[in-house]
């Protein structure tokens, strides 16, 4: 559920999902995208669909950084534009 209403299931949202994928890279600093895409399915019913909304709200508050080289998403703490 990309928006959620008073009806939603409070674990298959996009925030849900990104606390998720948050926990994982808090944990292990750096995660390839299908590894990443392949937890939040297991833990998430519908996972696959929040996904790519999820990472994308993270990339924009600034918590993660993508590696195109290794195809991997990074935790950042504190994210300073150059």
């Amino acid at each position: 559920m990309l928006r959620p209403t008073k009806f939603s299931n409070p674990d298959s949202t996009v925030i849900s999902a990104s606390l998720l994928i948050l926990k994982i890279l808090k944990n292990e600093r750096i995660v390839d995208y299908s590894e990443l895409l392949k937890r939040t399915k297991k833990q998430i019913t519908g996972g696959e669909n929040l996904y790519i909304p999820a990472l994308s709200f993270l990339f924009i508050i600034g918590r993660v950084i993508y590696h195109q080289k290794t195809d991997s998403f990074e935790y950042v703490e504190h994210y300073e534009a150059k």
